[in-house]
């Protein structure tokens, strides 16, 4: 036993202060990983992946392009739109909620395809799962809207791949 301590135990000296930025509960680092500079620029900040809104508005826009390059005719008239989910059915209690849907011309409206956001990520595994969900959804609608085959809207037989 030291002398002039009571109990056994010897405290040792703290150190350094526990950083502010540190690694509390593996929540990772507090605070700017990169201090400010000396010349006044703001540190950069990695670029953030596109939301899920702005990707999903991009695979429809990717799957139409596509479309209109092998088969234009099949877009003619026809407007695609997106809406997050579709309207409830009762009938979709046994079975699936569907990914889009196909409303021929009105009076008044000329025919157009609805695709419903939610749906279609729910389903696809990844986001190249979803590029290729969201085109695929595209040329089947079309298909049955326009009643042309699905290999004379997509010759290239709703491949996997995109070509962006």
């Amino acid at each position: 036993m030291a002398p002039g301590h009571g109990g056994g135990r010897t405290r040792l000296p703290r150190v350094a202060a526990m950083s502010k930025r540190r690694d509390r509960h593996g929540r990772g680092l507090r605070g700017p990983l990169a201090l400010p500079n000396q010349l006044g620029v703001p540190s950069a900040r990695p670029p953030r992946p596109a939301t899920r809104v702005a990707f999903f508005d991009d695979a429809v826009d990717a799957a139409v392009d596509r479309v209109a390059r092998q088969c234009p005719d099949a877009l003619t008239g026809t407007s695609i739109g997106v809406e997050d989910v579709p309207g409830f059915d009762p009938s979709w209690a046994q079975g699936r909620v569907p990914l889009a849907s196909a409303v021929g011309a009105t009076g008044t409206q000329g025919p157009r395809v609805v695709l419903y956001r939610r749906p279609l990520e729910h389903r696809a595994a990844s986001r190249r799962g979803l590029r290729i969900l969201v085109y695929r959804t595209v040329v089947e609608q079309l298909s049955a809207l326009t009643g042309r085959s699905v290999d004379e809207i997509d010759p290239d037989g709703l491949g996997d791949e995109d070509d962006d």
